[in-house]
């Protein structure tokens, strides 16, 4: 009997996605509850504030976690007020900030 292989589809792909938080994103925790919730889900990037003060991150990992994050991201922690987030689909890219180094959070820009 043989096996069949599966055949490779983009749901199998990795999703890399860039997002821009606003609202009362900053000095409430939000960077750091990225980062949980990012190894949570075993996925790669960074998270940034920004100097307009919105947060900026990249996610990149299985699209199944990576549309959790997103749907996560309109919540935030306890002490955020999010009105608003952008999400666009990004490529490998997009993660070189991170250095290969994981999830990390990354200085202001």
């Amino acid at each position: 009997m043989t096996k069949m292989a599966k055949e490779h589809t983009d749901e199998d792909a990795e999703r890399i996605i860039r997002v821009i938080v606003r609202g009362r994103v900053q000095g409430v925790g939000y960077r750091a509850w990225a980062q949980r919730q990012a190894a949570a889900h075993s996925l790669r990037g960074w998270v940034r504030n920004r100097s307009d003060g919105t947060v900026e991150a990249v996610f990149a990992g299985d699209p199944d976690s990576v549309a959790i994050i997103a749907e996560g991201l309109l919540r935030g922690p306890p002490a955020s007020q999010v009105t608003g987030v952008d999400i666009r689909s990004d490529d490998e890219s997009a993660l070189a900030p991170a250095f290969g180094a994981g999830f990390v959070a990354l200085p202001t820009a």
